[in-house]
């Protein structure tokens, strides 16, 4: 197993946790290989130091014992993506409001166009602590990047780790607009329509690697 997707790893993990989208709980993997993934260390996100050992794990195989129990819902979305290669299961505030409401955001603003027509939404405010419960989630996300758990925050799936930061930021100002505009009796107000989120939702002109880099400034390992 590379460092270097350690390295990259804890990054993720500690960017996460230090944009405030993650507390005590919450964590993240990234794709090694077919058959593999790796895990942040066991641990409240933006704790994990430099060099710490991070988990290997294979989607053959069960959860081991030393591993957070909700590390299934990784597992069960590597098996059935094989276009996945990084993960971020977190806990951002305005998410999380959403979630335990029963709702999710509408795409109406830039960032908002990368999760159209809305994420979904796993509505179930349990731990999700079995493997039938994992797969079911994961059956629920399906091709999409984000999918909200009631009272639990969130899981957002892309094609790296460093996306799959992005993607969680981005989630968290979808919905920091969409309750804005709710509070202020803007329910009516337009969402974005099919045709206007595919040009939007673009990756060119390095979009994740600036937010990247934005939100991993300054980190011991970057």
């Amino acid at each position: 197993m590379s460092d270097e997707l350690s390295r990259r790893l804890r990054t993720a993990g500690r960017a996460v946790g230090r944009a405030g989208l993650a507390h005590a709980y919450g964590h993240c993997s990234l794709r090694v290989d077919e058959r593999h993934y790796l895990v942040t260390p066991s641990k409240p996100l933006a704790l994990a130091a430099p060099g710490e050992a991070c988990h290997l794990l294979s989607i053959d195989d069960p959860i081991p014992p030393q591993v957070l129990g909700e590390v299934r819902i990784h597992r069960e979305i590597y098996r059935r993506r094989p276009g996945v290669g990084g993960i971020v299961r977190s806990m951002p505030p305005h998410v999380m409001t959403m979630a335990a409401h029963g709702t999710v955001p509408r795409p109406r603003h830039g960032f908002g166009s990368y999760f159209h027509p809305a994420p979904a939404l796993w509505d179930d405010p349990q731990l999700l602590r079995s493997d039938e419960a994992a797969a079911a989630l994961a059956d629920q996300l399906g091709g999409g990047n984000a999918i909200l758990m009631r009272g639990n925050g969130a899981v957002v799936a892309a094609s790296t780790i460093e996306q799959a930061v992005v993607l969680t930021w981005y989630l968290e100002d979808m919905a920091r607009i969409d309750l804005a505009g709710r509070a202020a009796g803007l329910q009516d107000a337009p969402t974005l329509d099919a045709a206007t989120c595919a040009q939007r939702a673009t990756w060119q002109g390095a979009i994740a690697e600036r937010m990247f880099h934005y939100l991993s400034h300054d980190d011991p390992e970057s």
